[in-house]
């Protein structure tokens, strides 16, 4: 199928083909006709799929030119990177149309978006907050509002952004298209979809075969923190086409850890993107890391959700994680566009059960690699040795409630917080920031070993 025979206008497929693509991809193809033809849509895909062409083109080809000066379609997203993200997509889109589009998230002026509302505006993107601080300033008028669009649905339900949501939903018209998209479809999205949605046809891309098709994983199994730190290293130095690198950590402070001592590592100009950085600090990362003039982004994974680059080279998952859905997140964003990706994980012991259950997820073993004998193995510390041991029984608890585990008694409350028990963990990759200067020079030189990582191999098999 090509793009002209989805009934788009000229004006769509002649800045979508300068855009340079070719054909629709496979939720494109489903979801743009049943759009067009009126039907409330819930959509399942994950990152990478194509599917914020798929519910932005058609809205564009049904506004079809500016008209008054009130929005006729809302497009609510769960992070401003992403609402950027959606409304860049939606101006190049437009680009041969006079179709107003407007962007509404924190961090950025509120007295500039509000001047943008005021002089009319076809499509609004933004956050749910940022809409409606400005809505209730009575400067968005919505009995125009015909076509009503959630993104990232399971991550607005698991950010806490249902009470915006009802709020949004009592002050729009009844009479209008819906449009849910989300990665899963896991409990909170359907009840949201029930309260949401009027007679949805329902188009799904299966997640595991996304995965397993566009890109190839590889596991390394790492002792501790410090030795993943090594390995990171080793990795960057001898491999000169981790070119445009996405590493994700769990934590914040791990995130911004790591990409100090990258930096003083001298491998590449490295940026981190988390929620204690500012939103002109993420967005010229972002911005950076598209146009290819830094090396790679260290990143959390609710930061990292606006990232929608077609040449990320590799993913690396410093932490395996708990989240499961976020590896499909974290992988899907290489692999894009139907090319192949590369994703590394490192598991250290307690991260194992957590990688069992991704491969349940996701339908195949990860492959596992050897750590390249040039790569030093340091030793645990005890704080370390002690995280690991409460995490461990707090994961056999969770799946045998009657098992007691060595901290039964003495560290019950640790238990009942499992933040509390990580905290020692998260104190362990302390260290990252305060190192680097020691080993700045330590093994340069030794890359040209061309111990290699074995090359992409295509696909594991299912189980």
């Amino acid at each position: 199928m090509n793009f002209d025979e989805l009934k788009l206008n000229k004006q769509l497929l002649s800045a979508i083909a300068d855009l340079g693509y070719k054909k629709p991809t496979p939720i494109q193809e489903q979801i743009i006709p049943k759009i067009l033809d009126g039907h409330d849509v819930l959509g399942i895909a994950p990152t990478g799929t194509g599917k914020t062409a798929a519910f932005v083109l058609p809205i564009l080809r049904k506004l079809n030119y500016a008209q008054g000066d009130h929005p006729r379609a809302l497009i609510f997203v769960p992070t401003r990177e992403l609402a950027v993200q959606v409304y860049e997509n939606a101006v190049k889109y437009a680009v041969n149309t006079d179709i107003r589009c407007s962007r509404l998230i924190g961090g950025m002026g509120m007295q500039a978006q509000l001047k943008e509302v005021q002089k009319g505006v076809d499509l609004i993107v933004a956050t749910p907050g940022r809409f409606m601080d400005i809505y209730s300033r009575g400067e968005i008028h919505l009995k125009k509002v015909q076509t009503l669009v959630l993104d990232e649905a399971d991550k607005m339900m698991d950010m806490g952004f249902l009470p915006q949501l009802n709020s949004i939903l009592e002050i729009i018209p009844n009479k209008r298209q819906n449009l849910l998209f989300s990665a899963t479809f896991h409990p909170k999205v359907e009840e949201l979809t029930e309260e949401f949605l009027d007679f949805p046809v329902k188009i799904e891309v299966n997640v595991d075969m996304m995965v397993i098709d566009l890109v190839d994983q590889y596991l390394y199994r790492v002792p501790n923190a410090k030795t993943k730190l090594n390995l990171l290293v080793h990795l960057l130095r001898i491999h000169e086409d981790y070119s445009r690198v996405l590493i994700f950590a769990r934590t914040r402070e791990t995130a911004e850890n790591i990409h100090k001592y990258l930096n003083r590592m001298e491998i590449g100009e490295w940026k981190a993107i988390h929620a204690n950085k500012g939103q002109n600090t993420r967005l010229n990362a972002y911005q950076e890391f598209s146009e290819g003039k830094i090396r790679g982004i260290v990143a959390t994974d609710v930061a990292a959700r606006g990232i929608d680059v077609s040449e990320v080279s590799h993913v690396i998952n410093f932490d395996a994680p708990v989240m499961y859905t976020d590896y499909v997140h974290r992988v899907g964003r290489t692999g894009r566009a139907e090319k192949e990706g590369v994703a590394i994980t490192f598991a250290s012991e307690v991260e194992h059960y957590h990688i069992r259950k991704i491969e349940e997820l996701i339908g195949q073993e990860i492959k596992l690699l050897k750590i390249p004998k040039e790569v030093e193995l340091l030793d645990t510390s005890y704080d370390e040795k002690q995280a690991f041991a409460r995490e461990i029984d707090r994961q056999k608890r969770k799946e045998d409630p009657t098992y007691q585990g060595a901290f039964h008694d003495r560290k019950k409350a640790a238990l009942k917080n499992p933040n509390k028990a990580n905290h020692k963990t998260i104190q362990a990759y302390k260290f990252i920031a305060e190192e680097g200067n020691n080993h700045k020079n330590k093994g340069k030189g030794k890359g040209k070993s061309k111990a290699k990582v074995p090359k992409p191999k295509r696909k594991g098999k299912k189980r």
